[in-house]
């Protein structure tokens, strides 16, 4: 069986890891003919993991056709690439390849999850994953669970077999929406955590916080549409502390950054923050199902309306309850 990775990135890299301990090939799709080179034949990423040598079964390509006979492709890329890359993609592959999408994030303003997205190009049987997955820990097959939803359980099932590993745990859950919006809340708390953190709250106010976008994230994701019980799952409660309270998610370092009154340039700096680029998505959603996020307007205060986080916070401390 062969499958294809979209993305070398960090992720992209880990996930191609972990499935070529069950297939006979992995192609990793990517940009760079330095990179390519590398992987192919010293089996390192050097730009994401210098010290971890990739298994051999894994190949570099930086020609989309490569794809072309792959039964499964996972979509490791930011949301902002994706119409690009599924234009690219449609040239190559047909409606029997199984897709899979990764990305954390909303398109805006059309308040489309990546799902959606992929639907317009191909169909609805897609498989969208998410959890509490750092990928500098899958890369080094440490214990890690996720979540993965599909209106197709078929794919499910497929795809669960293709990741799953002694190490590597996949929980099958039917709200596919829930498993992709769960993945963009998150990023939300994650950053307001990250304020009350750089503004140095006492850490009651911080937990308390984090509580509220809990709480919160059960009433966006029912009104939106999803099951209010992916809260709760890995995807949902997981993530969110995870992402929310360790210094390796870049959305709690944004929001620490922003705490701190430090503006940041994300052109300039070339840092991708899938949590700054989904802050006016979730606040739409909120306005558009009628859904009170006290936790979300502190983060649209801050990030977009630039706000002093002093006085943001203040307005957040008077409604929670």
């Amino acid at each position: 069986m062969k499958v294809g990775i979209i993305g070398a990135g960090s992720l992209g890299t880990a996930i191609g890891q972990t499935v070529a301990l069950n297939v006979d090939e992995v192609i990793l799709l990517l940009r760079k003919e330095k990179l390519k080179t590398t992987i192919n034949e010293s089996h390192y990423n050097s730009e994401y993991y210098p010290n971890t040598r990739l298994r051999d079964n894994i190949v570099a390509t930086l020609d989309i056709n490569d794809l072309k006979d792959c039964e499964v492709i996972f979509l490791t890329i930011p949301s902002s690439a994706f119409r690009a890359t599924l234009t690219d993609l449609k040239t190559v592959i047909g409606n029997n390849t199984i897709l899979v999408t990764t990305a954390k994030g909303i398109e805006y303003p059309s308040l489309k999850t990546m799902g959606k997205i992929i639907e317009e190009y191909y169909d609805n049987n897609y498989v969208a994953l998410s959890g509490p997955n750092f990928a500098s820990e899958i890369v080094l097959n440490l214990p890690t669970i996720t979540n993965i939803g599909s209106n197709n359980m078929d794919n499910c099932k497929i795809v669960k077999k293709l990741l799953q590993t002694d190490y590597f745990k996949v929980k099958i859950i039917k709200d596919v929406l829930g498993v992709e919006l769960s993945g963009v809340i998150k990023n939300i708390n994650a950053i307001a955590n990250g304020i009350c953190e750089g503004m140095n709250i006492n850490e009651n106010a911080r937990y308390a916080v984090l509580t509220k976008g809990f709480k919160e994230t059960e009433d966006i994701i029912k009104n939106f549409g999803g099951d209010i019980s992916t809260a709760s799952e890995y995807c949902g409660f997981g993530d969110l502390v995870l992402t929310s309270t360790s210094t390796e998610s870049r959305n709690h370092t944004l929001g620490m950054l922003y705490g701190q009154r430090i503006i940041v340039d994300e052109k300039a700096s070339g840092i991708v923050f899938e949590g700054k680029n989904s802050i006016m998505a979730v606040k739409d959603i909120c306005t558009n199902t009628n859904t009170e996020s006290v936790v979300v307007d502190f983060v649209y205060d801050v990030i977009v309306k630039q706000i002093p986080p002093k006085i943001a916070f203040n307005r957040l401390w008077s409604n929670i309850e």
